[in-house]
């Protein structure tokens, strides 16, 4: 039998609209209005991407905005966003921006502080603690400090030296501080190693004082000198800055008062230092007078600190930076 003849091609029904510009194209003149092209030269448009819905296939300026709000015309769309969002130029406000990659530092900052934050049920206790002593015992203790013959003084400490030492004491006073939950036990920990916040270029790291209880002003203030050097250069060996029991943050060096830092999992605690501020405040001889104080934020976890004990805590610490000389005997 003889083969069934192929249907006919249909012809366009009369009347019916031509196919759009940029749909099918097959000449390679493009027709645009003056303001057309004016804005796809600005923006980087490919003119021959772009539908065109003015008079007789003409390519008009709303043309232009509309594809590249769609991303479809832009020269290297798909390649991906560069400085700018795709499809608009550079400087349109909420557009323009450059996209960092992770490193490895801040993927590992960025999982353990969502750690803690979405699982440890932190809370916070603040104290205002009278630095005056301390200030004076440290400007005591630099100027008994020996000197080379550049004039160099042997050590410099800081306040914050005397923090860490003070926080150390305090730990060993209260075990409950210097501990971690653990799936079916609590651990408390019978030393005690104090990891300091450091920025660096790359991100927060916490270089440890290892047996801060045991060792004096001086050796702290050496050790975190040193760990905060090695710590901005990238040259901190794991065990320098893996493990720690408690934390210690400070930003009162560039002038912030107070706030409350995430602890650093698996420990329990970390204690936020603001700037130090003169205030004026009543003396024992009823009259006033102008002290440095400085506020301090312990952040803790309240599955193995429990209200009291972080309390009982401050009490201890503002024992020893209230009466520092406490602090070497």
């Amino acid at each position: 039998a003889p083969a069934a003849a192929a249907p006919a091609a249909h012809a366009p029904a009369a009347g019916a609209p031509a196919p759009a510009a940029g749909a099918g194209r097959t000449s390679s003149r493009v027709v645009a209005s003056p303001l057309a092209k004016s804005i796809a030269a600005e923006a980087g448009v490919d003119l021959s991407l772009v539908t065109a819905t003015g008079p007789h296939g003409r390519i008009i300026g709303r043309d232009v905005t509309e594809a590249m709000e769609k991303g479809t015309a832009v020269a290297g769309a798909g390649a991906g966003m560069g400085g700018a969002a795709a499809g608009l130029p550079a400087g349109v406000p909420g557009t323009d921006f450059t996209e960092v990659p992770h490193t490895n530092v801040r993927k590992v900052i960025a999982s353990r502080l969502l750690e803690s934050k979405t699982t440890v049920p932190h809370y916070y206790l603040s104290v205002d603690l009278t630095i005056d002593r301390l200030m004076e015992l440290r400007e005591t203790l630099n100027n008994k400090a020996a000197k080379d013959k550049e004039g160099k003084p042997a050590y410099k400490l800081s306040v914050n030296d005397f923090i860490i030492k003070a926080c150390a004491l305090s730990l060993k006073e209260h075990p409950e501080v210097n501990s971690s939950w653990m799936d079916t036990f609590i651990r408390r920990y019978n030393y005690v190693d104090v990891s300091v916040a450091v920025a660096t270029e790359n991100g927060l790291i916490t270089p440890i004082v290892a047996d801060a209880d045991l060792k004096g002003l001086t050796t702290i203030s050496h050790e975190v000198k040193q760990l905060a050097a090695k710590a901005r250069d990238g040259k901190l060996l794991p065990h320098e800055f893996q493990g720690g029991t408690f934390s210690v943050s400070n930003l009162g060096m560039m002038g912030v008062t107070g706030f409350s830092a995430i602890i650093n999992p698996p420990q329990s605690c970390i204690l936020a230092v603001g700037a130090t501020e003169q205030r004026v405040v009543p003396s024992a001889d009823g009259k006033f007078g102008v002290s440095n104080v400085v506020r301090m934020t312990l952040s803790c976890d309240h599955r193995t600190v429990d209200g009291a004990v972080g309390a009982q805590f401050l009490q201890s610490l503002r024992k020893y930076i209230e009466d520092p000389t406490s602090m070497l005997l």
